[in-house]
């Protein structure tokens, strides 16, 4: 035997190093770099040298990731939410069973990174047991006790706020905003939280003639904005009201201007959101007709205000033939039936509204597996771009609700 061949053969299954391992770091950091968020969480489980470099910090570096994400109509959703890329025009589900465990949950409010959830904290009540009567005292079965989680579904962590009263969960609205800051409003009181001040619910009584309606939070004004009716049993009317956050209590006070006119009376139970930047006030609803009490709508009309100059201006109108088919005349012609004009005109009433920051999307039972899209133009120079979205999942499970959520590693519970 020759003494060439005394050596170790190589492993059979021995293959050579893949030509990117031998990047320098800041050649492959460029080259992750130019990856969008969701394609860089995808990639991250490849390989060591993937994991290693799409670390947290990394990803912190790449653009947010701009969702619709849709709340399902029951709390339990199959351990899933679907969301909306808007850029891709491409629905995709997020899963949370690998980093939650909570089985029933609903998605609430965000911000920037951080996804807010009722969540069941509580596990299944045994009816043989002892501890079962002393619990369904406290909580009825039909309201299990909820906790307010906050969590980063993209880092696949989470963690529970302080605790809250079941009456919060049930009738409170969550708003969320920087730095962790967390409100939930109900009909007489606020409850806020920061982590960075003393990681304790602060209450805070609402000065508020009625409920507050579609309360939403301006960033760029550090303020939150609602609507009351100020009304009669009879007939609604309308008024907008805002509150710094700095002065959550006792800081509520009327936004009016003798030039608005009846800005608020053109429009059949109005809608707040946000507009792109926080630096606007969207209000969406039915343009009434006339202003008779029980007129009907002819389209839906979104107003801005710009909340620099407090000026209102007509943002977008639902086209026509879109409007026709949250009625049901759509569906009636498609279906060579005539349909009554009452029903016609109340088919606004059936319509969701949802988003935020400068984009909105509509629902509405008659309106089978698709939303409506508006989308804000900054500039003004038109009125918004109106789209269909098409392929909702799970359209028979009831009508969707939504917001927007900016994905990302910027902040971490």
């Amino acid at each position: 035997m020759d003494s060439d061949d005394s050596g170790p053969d190589p492993p059979a299954d021995a293959s050579p190093t893949a030509p990117i391992h031998h990047l320098p770091p800041d050649a492959l950091n460029n080259v992750l770099l130019r990856l969008q968020l969701r394609d860089a969480v995808v990639c991250r489980p490849v390989s060591r040298l993937f994991h290693d470099a799409l670390s947290a910090q990394f990803l912190a570096l790449l653009p947010t990731l701009r969702l619709l994400l849709l709340r399902h109509p029951r709390p339990d959703g199959g351990g899933c939410l679907n969301a909306f890329d808007p850029d891709r025009r491409h629905w995709l589900r997020l899963p949370f069973t690998h980093f939650l465990p909570y089985h029933s949950f609903s998605p609430v409010a965000s911000s920037t990174s951080l996804l807010y959830l009722w969540v069941e904290t509580s596990p299944p009540a045994r009816p043989s047991s002892a501890s079962s009567s002393t619990t369904t005292t406290t909580s009825s079965p039909a309201h299990p006790p909820k906790s307010l989680a906050v969590c980063n579904p993209f880092a696949a962590t989470y963690g529970l706020l302080p605790p809250l009263g079941s009456a919060w969960a049930r009738h409170g609205t969550v708003l969320a905003g920087p730095g962790g800051t967390v409100l939930v409003l109900t009909e007489l009181a606020a409850l806020s939280y920061t982590p960075a001040g003393s990681a304790k619910w602060m209450k805070h009584p609402l000065s508020l003639p009625s409920k507050p309606r579609s309360p939403i939070l301006a960033s760029a004004a550090a303020a939150v904005f609602a609507l009351c009716d100020v009304g009669t049993p009879w007939r609604n009317q309308w008024k907008l009201f805002s509150c710094p956050l700095a002065m959550l209590t006792g800081g509520w006070a009327p936004v009016e201007r003798s030039s608005w006119g009846d800005v608020f009376e053109i429009l059949k139970r109005p809608r707040l959101l946000a507009g792109a930047g926080g630096r606007r006030v969207l209000m969406i609803g039915g343009l009434r007709s006339s202003f008779v009490m029980d007129a009907p709508c002819s389209t839906v009309l979104i107003l801005r205000l710009d909340l620099t100059t407090m000026e209102w201006d007509e943002a977008g109108c639902m086209p026509s033939n879109m409007y026709r088919c949250f009625t049901g005349l759509c569906e009636a012609a498609a279906q060579g039936n005539a349909m009554p004009a009452a029903a016609a005109a109340g088919g606004n009433n059936k319509v969701k509204v949802f988003g935020g920051d400068g984009k909105v999307w509509f629902a509405g039972k008659r309106v089978r597996g698709k939303l409506a899209m508006w989308e804000e133009d900054e500039t003004g120079s038109s009125g918004g771009k109106w789209d269909w979205v098409d392929g909702v999942p799970g359209y028979s499970d009831g009508v969707y609700r939504g917001f927007v959520f900016d994905g990302g590693f910027t902040a971490i519970p």
